[in-house]
């Protein structure tokens, strides 16, 4: 039988950034209380046509609820966990010009997501722990007016999307009060363990209302972000600008060396260049699970540089991230399965989503994360040398 021990903070920080990668794509989640009635029946392409058309609002305040029903039943302590793994209620604040603050609120610690359009740092009170990074961006000309688009051009962009993706039409309805349209999206081939997703938006105003992912045959979702109350207008400086305690622990993801000719900044990437950056040995076979290898990206940790993989693209990839192992690694509360990776005893989570594996062998701490059943986990990790 598998034996339980507790994760660290570390080797959870893939499944953090994981979770919190819905609430960054669902930045402008609002939503409105009161009575309304659902809209007229509209195809897809003219209910998103009018969306991207609606008045623009100068800002969002709301208050949200996440939901994350991930983590296996008796992971968590009794005492509860961070918001970030458990769900919470808490606050949103949205400028019409793309920065976000975003916070739960918990017993157990508050965790807050801000984000100025162009970078990110999400912090968690209860590992008191940063995780930084950079946001990818429009290489066009940033003076450039952005104007929205054309019908024919969601027809298109429909069109190619129904190509890889299951899409439903715009089904009208109530969100919370408000009239609403949603749309569901499944994928066709592999999508790993992902069953769909939906987005809930307001049917007059544009603004997305609801962002729910699903696991493969299950009907409730296992990460859901909503809004329960919501005004619109200026949002002054001070609520979206918010910054971590300066004792907490820095992750930083993406981290930049400099910039390139046109002044943006500059990543690492590439086995070779990455190498060059670490102190031990990346583990990067060309192929993991029968996956070929994607990508290889410097990541920093705890101010230690790290290494991460990537095997495969899309849902059913597999991220290996490696990085010098920490003598006296501070435990977590999260109580989970043990694995055997070739005699090194490891770690194993579990979810509705997806598997992630950790464990340490000659100095070197490994986190093998994807969308993919334990067993494919395991075998991912096993394939590392």
């Amino acid at each position: 039988m598998r034996r339980l021990r507790t994760a660290s903070s570390r080797h959870l920080a893939i499944l953090g950034a994981t979770i919190f990668a819905l609430a960054l794509g669902a930045v402008g989640i609002a939503q409105a209380v009161g009575g309304a009635t659902a809209p007229a029946p509209k195809p897809l392409a003219q209910a998103v046509y009018d969306a991207t058309h609606a008045p623009a609002v100068d800002g969002i305040t709301a208050r949200i609820h996440f939901t994350n029903n991930l983590l296996p039943s008796g992971s968590l302590p009794e005492s509860g966990g961070s918001p970030v793994l458990t769900g919470a209620d808490g606050r949103m604040w949205l400028t019409n010009d793309g920065r976000l603050r975003l916070e739960l609120q918990s017993d157990a610690g508050d965790a807050q997501v801000v984000s100025d359009g162009k970078t990110f740092s999400v912090y968690d009170g209860g590992s008191n722990t940063v995780y930084t990074g950079t946001l990818p961006q429009d290489r066009q000309d940033a003076s450039a007016k952005h104007e929205a688009p054309t019908l024919d051009a969601i027809n298109t962009a429909l069109g190619r999307l129904g190509r890889m993706w299951d899409v439903s039409g715009a089904e009208p309805g109530t969100t919370a009060g408000r009239p609403s349209y949603t749309v569901r999206i499944a994928p066709k081939d592999d999508g790993g363990l992902l069953g769909a997703a939906q987005l809930a938006w307001d049917a007059a105003r544009g603004v997305p209302l609801r962002a729910a992912i699903y696991a493969q045959g299950q009907s409730a979702p296992v990460l859901e972000l909503t809004a329960t109350e919501i005004s619109y207008g200026k949002i002054a400086a001070a609520d979206v600008d918010a910054q971590p305690p300066a004792n907490a622990k820095k992750v930083q993801l993406n981290p930049q060396l400099g910039v390139d000719s046109h002044g943006k900044p500059t990543s690492v990437h590439g086995l070779d260049a990455v190498q060059k950056q670490v102190g031990f040995t990346v583990s990067a076979p060309d192929t993991l699970a029968g996956l070929p290898r994607h990508d290889v990206t410097l990541v920093r940790a705890g101010g230690e540089n790290g290494a991460l993989v990537t095997y495969g693209r899309g849902l059913g990839a597999i991220a290996v991230f490696q990085q010098k192992a920490t003598a006296g690694e501070a435990k977590g509360d999260l109580r989970l399965p043990t694995v055997n990776i070739d005699g090194a005893t490891g770690s194993e989570l579990p979810t509705a989503l997806g598997t992630i594996v950790t464990f340490t062998r000659d100095g070197v701490a490994y986190t093998v994360a994807g969308s993919v059943p334990p067993l494919a986990a395991e075998n991912a990790a096993r394939g590392l040398k």
